[in-house]
C-alpha cells in the first residue's frame, strides 16, 4: 500500500491545450519571419508530436520533409536560434490569456495544496514556457506552488525516456510509489512508467487515438463536481471527477 505524497504534472496538452493553438502557431510565425517555406498544418503537427522537444521536432521535420535543404555551417545553432524566437512568440501568445487551463486542473491543484500534497512539474518544454503559462493561466504566483519544476534541457534524453521523471523524483527526494504523474500522450506515459511512477492520463486533442496500456486511469479530463469526466480505462472509485480522495484510493491499490 503506497501513501500518496506528490503529484507531478506534464505541461503541454496536460495543463492546457497548448500544442495546436500555441506552439504550432508560434513555430509557423517563426518560419514565416525567416522566409522559410515551411508550414506545419494541424494534421502535420499531430504527426510531428511523436518527437518530443521543439528543437528535436524541427530536426525530424527537416529530415523527413526537407531533405534537399542546403547545408548549413551549423545546423544545431540555426535550429537553436529558431527555437529561441519561437519560444518568445509562444510566450506572447500565452501572455494574452488565449490558452486557458484544462477542465479541473486549477481545482485539483488547489485541493492538493490544501491536502498537504507536494506539487511538481516534469516536462520537455522550456522553463520560460512553464513559468509564462502558470503565471498567466493559473495565478501570478503559481510558479511558487510547485516545489520542483523539471523542464527543458535539464536532462539530455527527453520523453519517452524516463530521465525527466527520475530527475524530478531525485529533487523531491521521494520514491516513485509515493507519486502520481499526469500525462496526455503515449510518450509521456512511457516516460512515467520508465521511472516506475503510476500515471493518470487525460487525453488531449492530439492524443485521442493513442494507446495507453499501463495507465491505471485514463479520462477525457479531470472534471469538476458538476461536470463529470468520462473514464475511458480503469476505475475512479465512487467519484465522478478526479480529486485527491480518488487519487489516494487509486494509490492504495498499487
Amino acid at each position: 500500500m503506497a501513501e500518496l505524497k506528490a503529484l507531478i504534472f506534464d505541461v503541454d496538452g496536460t495543463l492546457a491545450e497548448t500544442e495546436r493553438d500555441g506552439h504550432r502557431i508560434a513555430f509557423n510565425e517563426t518560419f514565416k519571419n525567416h522566409q522559410l517555406d515551411w508550414f506545419w498544418s494541424d494534421e502535420l503537427y499531430g504527426e510531428l508530436l511523436a518527437v518530443t522537444g521543439g528543437k528535436e521536432r524541427m530536426k525530424f521535420y527537416l529530415q523527413r520533409y526537407q531533405p534537399k535543404l542546403p547545408q548549413l555551417d551549423d545546423l544545431d545553432a540555426f535550429i537553436a536560434m529558431l527555437h529561441k524566437e519561437k519560444t518568445a512568440l509562444y510566450n506572447q501568445i500565452v501572455a494574452t490569456g488565449q490558452l486557458p487551463l484544462r477542465l479541473g486542473i486549477k481545482r485539483l491543484l488547489l485541493e492538493a495544496q490544501q491536502a498537504g500534497l507536494t506539487l511538481a512539474i516534469a516536462t520537455t518544454t522550456s522553463p520560460e514556457n512553464v513559468a509564462t503559462l502558470l503565471q498567466h493561466s493559473l495565478a501570478p504566483d503559481a510558479v511558487s506552488w510547485f516545489r520542483v519544476i523539471a523542464a527543458g534541457d535539464v536532462v539530455p534524453a527527453k520523453k519517452p525516456a524516463p530521465d525527466i521523471y527520475n530527475y524530478a523524483l531525485q529533487q523531491l527526494d521521494l520514491p516513485p510509489e509515493n507519486c502520481i504523474a499526469f500525462e496526455d500522450t503515449a510518450n509521456g506515459l512511457k516516460s512515467a512508467l520508465g521511472a516506475k511512477i503510476h500515471p493518470v492520463i487525460t487525453i488531449s486533442y492530439y492524443s485521442q487515438n493513442e494507446q495507453f496500456t499501463g495507465s491505471p486511469l485514463v479520462v477525457d479530463h479531470l472534471g469538476e463536481a458538476d461536470i463529470p469526466c468520462n473514464v475511458l480505462s480503469g476505475q475512479l472509485n465512487s467519484s465522478s471527477y478526479v480529486n485527491v480522495a480518488a487519487l489516494r484510493h487509486l494509490a492504495t491499490s498499487w
